[in-house]
């Protein structure tokens, strides 16, 4: 069964703003932007089905983002045949136009929410999908290619204990 669940994060986190211990992290490069038919991929390793695990989308962008916002659709199949479809929207830009995210000069790290508290009880593999869905304004088809996406990542942390 396909779930589809549409959420709006109004705010890209800091890299340091939450910061737990992390058991997993993935990254994507691309040397000429993102295009609309790169998927980001990660296959999750067997994790304790005890705890519970914060999921993060890490995009890094420079300057030539021409957009203040990022539309995601990620998609996580479970070892059992489950499929969750996200739609997300991040803003990645400041009302005054700067960047949001950490990092010195014309290059953005963002760490941005995917899920909180999530728990692997399914034995075997979890896969993680993520391909862009930006579109201009008025316009159907969507943006071929985000120019001043370099890196997308998939991290799994277990939540920071004080």
């Amino acid at each position: 069964m396909k779930q589809l669940a549409v959420f709006s994060v109004l705010t890209a986190l800091l890299m340091g703003s939450c910061t737990g211990d992390a058991v997993f992290s993935t990254n994507t490069s691309f040397s000429d932007g993102w295009s609309v038919t790169d998927t980001v991929q990660a296959t999750l390793p067997q994790l304790d089905s005890a705890a519970a695990y914060n999921l993060f989308i890490n995009v890094r962008n420079t300057n030539d983002y021409p957009f203040n916002n990022l539309f995601l659709i990620a998609i996580m199949e479970f070892p059992q045949g489950k499929v969750i479809t996200d739609t997300l929207e991040y803003r990645m830009a400041n009302p005054d136009g700067t960047w949001m995210g950490s990092g010195l000069g014309s290059v953005k790290e963002n760490k941005l929410w995917y899920k909180q508290g999530v728990r692997f009880t399914e034995q075997g593999e979890y896969k993680l999908s993520i391909v862009h869905a930006v579109r201009n304004n008025g316009v159907v088809d969507g943006v071929e290619r985000l120019t001043g996406i370099t890196d997308v990542g998939i991290s799994a942390e277990l939540p920071q204990t004080d």
